[in-house]
């Protein structure tokens, strides 16, 4: 999974929800009870994550080539946790800041999220640390993971 087009997504995805959330008629759409159902929506087309925030760790002092390697090994274990239907959509914040990126997990307990992000070789080596967070978003994000995969025409 494309790190940069997930967040890309994410961002479409949302600002679409809020903009055209607000103008679209409700009524005139016929809702989909047994998508809802799959994708653990509530009766209002939403459910709960955990949203961890990415943010600079204490060990940023790698090689270029050690750098190299733990992003690799980063992405992998991304694409790992997506393909188990555990992490909805992951990317990285484009200024260079202290927050370095997101992920939205598809479970409801901190304690769970805490465990996923404990298998990211990056948090393992110091280079990142996560705040996680409960968060209540669209249950639509479900579809992120199988949409984007039909999208990279290049992976990283």
């Amino acid at each position: 999974m494309s790190v940069k087009t997930s967040f890309a997504f994410l961002s479409c995805l949302l600002a679409s929800h809020l903009l055209f959330g607000q103008i679209i008629d409700h009524h005139s759409i016929t809702k989909d009870t047994a998508l809802a159902r799959q994708l653990g929506a509530d009766e209002y087309g939403m459910k709960q994550y955990v949203m961890a925030f990415l943010k600079s760790g204490p060990n940023r002092s790698l090689s270029k080539e050690e750098a190299t390697r733990l992003q690799k090994a980063h992405l992998d274990n991304i694409g790992r946790m997506a393909k188990e239907g555990k992490l909805v959509v992951a990317g990285p914040f484009m200024d260079n800041g202290e927050v370095r990126g997101i992920y939205i997990f598809n479970v409801t307990s901190l304690e769970e999220a805490k465990t996923l992000t404990e298998t990211d070789p990056a948090i393992q080596a110091g280079s990142l640390t996560m705040e996680l967070r409960p968060w209540y978003g669209s249950a639509a994000l479900m579809k992120v993971v199988e949409i984007h995969n039909s999208l990279p025409q290049k992976e990283f």
